[in-house]
């Protein structure tokens, strides 16, 4: 499989995220968890052919749920990746 493909998983869309996009143009990713910060460059640059200045990431734990049942699950952990491109670059999402 494309390695590219397998470190993006997909785009995070919230109201802070395209608060972030329309002004700082910073985007965000749902990225694979064991991704570093230089292969997300890399995919994003490949992907979408664009110039990347800086990558943040964040690793968000999954939360506690309970369903009807006694037993307690949780959520999955991911890993979140703000992704800052060049001066006039711009990634459409829609």
């Amino acid at each position: 499989m494309n390695e590219h493909y397998d470190i993006i998983k997909n785009v995070h869309l919230t109201e802070k995220s395209s608060i972030l996009s329309e002004t700082g143009n910073q985007y965000v990713f749902r990225v694979l968890p064991t991704a570093n910060k230089v292969q997300i460059r890399q995919a994003i640059e490949k992907l979408f052919k664009k110039k990347v200045i800086r990558v943040n990431t964040i690793n968000c734990f999954g939360k506690a749920k309970r369903g009807r049942t006694q037993h307690p699950g949780r959520t999955s952990d991911w890993k979140k990746a703000i992704v800052t491109l060049a001066p006039g670059d711009k990634i459409e999402l829609a």
